[in-house]
């Protein structure tokens, strides 16, 4: 029965009216500062930084007020510049607020090295499709050595020099076989 009573008294209406009041008072006010602590409605156009070098691609960010953060070289492109940007993001042309971090990849100085198999003792068209399997390409200057094999690989000759199993070249390098010529015992 008090209950009641308080519910209809004065007291009751005044604390809703001051309460209600107090919320649409805090929803504005933190509106109105959110508003201003979060630039809104500012926007800085992303540049495009495709084939630019880091370094230049860096100055061009300070110049519009942004960050930027290497995340990882990409696999190696001979179409672009070695050490220039091959990703970005957000990308060029979208709006983003000052200080925004933007993301750019960078395309590698070289292709990156692969080791070599062991392949002596296999097929030449075993061997061929192990290095293509790989990222090697195989050139056609075949060197025979005497061995009882035909087409045998016994080595493998990268600029002249021979290699051995668990050496490194480069991704898209051209090695030469060496290969048995069945005449041997």
């Amino acid at each position: 029965m008090n209950f009641l009573r308080f519910l209809i008294s004065k007291v009751f209406f005044k604390q809703l009216a001051i309460a209600v009041i107090g919320f649409f008072v805090l929803v504005f006010g933190l509106k109105f500062w959110l508003g201003f602590t979060t630039n809104h409605n500012q926007k800085i156009e992303v540049p495009d930084l495709h084939k630019l070098p880091i370094d230049k691609a860096a100055e061009k960010l300070k110049e519009s007020d942004l960050d930027f953060i290497v995340i990882d070289s990409a696999n190696y492109n001979p179409t672009y510049p070695k050490k220039s940007v091959i990703e970005q993001s957000p990308e060029a042309g979208d709006f983003v607020k000052e200080k925004r971090k933007i993301y750019l990849t960078l395309n590698p100085s070289k292709y990156r090295d692969v080791t070599l198999p062991k392949l002596n003792g296999k097929t030449k068209r075993q061997a061929i499709s192990n290095l293509r399997s790989i990222g090697i390409n195989v050139g056609t200057n075949f060197t025979y050595v005497t061995d009882i094999g035909k087409d045998v690989v016994r080595g493998i000759k990268f600029n002249g020099k021979t290699l051995n199993p668990g050496d490194k070249i480069p991704l898209n390098s051209i090695v030469e076989l060496i290969l048995g010529d069945g005449k041997g015992r």
